[in-house]
């Protein structure tokens, strides 16, 4: 069985995957950030850690066959291939103070922070995703840099669910920086027995 979703630019969806389907995330024009989050099916208190699959990884990295872990330490995700090879496990979801910080706009913006909480009906105060396609440039003296996607039209991760889990995914909504590089665009999503 096969079913696709197409999440328009600067919105959010959420999918019911089972263990075992397979995820199949597409940057349908290029250059699109996609902010990948999910919690289990059984226990609403346990969800995706960016921070504890560093942990786990030993790499703020993902490559081919790195698992994706929850919060409890848990596998959720295998990372089964990668068209691109470049995605951000560092920055947390989008959110209206993060526009107003950099852009001193962000009264009524789209974020992605909102869309996941929305699409989940949840009101998570923070959101660290796995941002897929994202171009994070770690500098030697620590610093960080955002830039452009490497990813072009087609490009696709596809990742095994090792758990029953509620995908919480949106398109990223910054237009102002690199992140997408300068435009918003739609990416599909294609889920698999």
């Amino acid at each position: 069985m096969k079913r696709e979703f197409i999440i328009e630019a600067c919105s959010g969806q959420a999918i019911e995957v089972k263990k075992n389907e397979k995820i199949t995330v597409i940057d349908l024009d290029g250059s699109q950030v996609v902010d990948f989050f999910a919690e289990a099916k059984q226990n609403p208190l346990e969800f995706l850690s960016t921070g504890v699959t560093i942990d786990c990884n030993r790499s703020i990295n993902l490559k081919t066959g790195d698992t994706i872990f929850t919060n409890l330490y848990n596998p959720m995700f295998t990372l089964l291939s990668d068209d691109v090879g470049e995605h951000d496990l560092l920055h947390p979801c989008c959110r209206p103070e993060m526009y107003e910080f950099f852009y001193h706009n962000g009264e009524g913006h789209p974020n992605c922070l909102e869309n996941i909480n929305k699409s989940l009906r949840k009101q998570y105060p923070i959101i660290h995703p796995v941002n897929l396609f994202m171009h994070t440039k770690i500098n030697a003296d620590g610093s960080i840099a955002v830039e452009p996607p490497l990813s072009k039209p087609g490009d696709k991760v596809v990742l095994r669910a090792e758990m029953d889990v509620r995908l919480g995914i949106a398109a990223c909504s910054v237009s102002e920086s690199k992140c997408n590089g300068g435009r918003c665009s739609p990416i599909k999503v294609i889920i698999e027995s």
